[in-house]
């Protein structure tokens, strides 16, 4: 990656630039049978419309606070990097009632209803499909989302000292998630472009968010996402490491 990227959303533009048709991020749902790959520039794609929709119609700007109350999901990963665009901070798993955003999951809608700025949920069926019905006081993301604009300007400069990242009660800015992911790198088997990792972890912990997301996007890698991967025998387990051209698996 380029040595002038100093925030997320930087590397995610290198990656776009070096690269777009290359694999990022593969979904897998071992509850769902549910696999989907997005491609640097599919996910890039996903990240304007999302960073748009924050910007523009939930009127979020730089410093203010999203509580994420997602799983580990390509969806969640691609809300990382739209609030990493805007210079919002993603609080991963943290308290609506102090958000400026929520962004829930079907299990946590009851949760982020104390939040009292803008809520949006996320129904995380196959496909990115919307809610049968769509909860009350929420917007539905798969809803908002298609009619955004394909490309992002933010409306101010994003500063890569100010924070970017609350995980597990720390605070990260951006130019420290990039700084770790690139210096974790090597430790995690990433050991430069192509490398391809698979990650069972939840996104609850920095560990979790660099194996799943930044260390692939800092070092031209990519991910094969599990969620439940605990309901996937040993044997199936092998034959996806093998099939997806696996070097490292966390979980």
């Amino acid at each position: 990656m380029n040595a002038t990227d100093h925030t997320p959303a930087d590397l995610l533009r290198s990656a776009l630039a070096a690269d777009p048709g290359r694999p990022l991020v593969t979904f897998y749902d071992d509850a769902t049978g549910e696999r989907v790959e997005l491609s640097v520039a599919t996910f890039a794609n996903w990240v304007a419309k999302t960073a748009n929709l924050l910007q523009g119609d939930l009127a979020a700007g730089p410093g203010d606070r999203v509580a994420l109350l997602l799983p580990a999901h390509w969806q969640t990963a691609v809300w990382l990097l739209a609030c990493a665009s805007v210079g919002a901070v993603a609080d991963v798993g943290g308290d609506p009632a102090a958000a400026d955003v929520v962004v829930s999951g079907p299990d946590a809608l009851d949760a982020a209803r104390a939040c009292r700025g803008e809520r949006v949920a996320l129904a995380l069926r196959p496909l990115g499909g919307r809610f049968p019905q769509v909860p009350e006081g929420f917007a539905d993301y798969a809803v908002e989302v298609p009619s955004q604009g394909d490309r992002f300007v933010p409306f101010a400069a994003v500063d890569p000292e100010d924070a970017g990242l609350i995980v597990a009660g720390r605070e990260f800015s951006g130019a420290e998630v990039v700084e770790r992911a690139r210096a974790e790198a090597a430790g995690l088997g990433l050991t430069g472009p192509g490398a391809r990792i698979l990650s069972g972890l939840s996104y609850d912990t920095w560990e979790g968010l660099n194996v799943g997301l930044y260390g692939p996007l800092a070092t031209g890698g990519s991910v094969v996402l599990c969620r439940h991967l605990e309901r996937l025998g040993e044997e199936a387990l092998a034959k996806r490491v093998e099939s997806e051209r696996v070097g490292v698996v966390r979980r």
